[in-house]
């Protein structure tokens, strides 16, 4: 499975973004998916995730502000940010696991995306 994320930029504080996930591989629906972010300096966390069905996880700092969803047809993943603050500027990576259930550990993850740079301005 190969992942190619999209759809940072910069926006300013209370702003929206959406990012994208494409993937490749005819068994993309059967996957866990999964966003990860990591800002300078400090180690890579958790944002959400998606396991085969559609059911979502979200940590604790973006429950309410961001949603994660899936399009099993275009083989893409997607977060659309909202209320973004400056402390969330990061790469945002999208991940894939080789199960159907989904994680918040970046360990179990297998496969990962570039990264998108995402920058929020106060």
């Amino acid at each position: 499975v190969q992942l190619q994320a999209s759809g940072g930029g910069l926006v300013q504080a209370g702003g929206s973004l959406r990012l994208s996930c494409a993937a490749s591989g005819r068994t993309f629906s059967s996957y866990a998916m999964g966003w990860f972010r990591q800002a300078p300096g400090k180690e890579r966390e958790f944002v959400s995730a998606i396991n085969w069905s559609g059911s979502t996880y979200y940590a604790a700092s973006v429950r309410g502000r961001f949603t994660i969803a899936r399009d099993n047809a275009k083989n893409t993943m997607y977060l659309q940010m909202n209320s973004l603050k400056p402390e969330e500027t990061a790469i945002y990576y999208c991940a894939a696991r080789s199960t159907s259930t989904y994680s918040s550990y970046a360990r179990d993850y297998v496969y990962w995306g570039q990264g998108t740079l995402v920058t929020v301005s106060s």
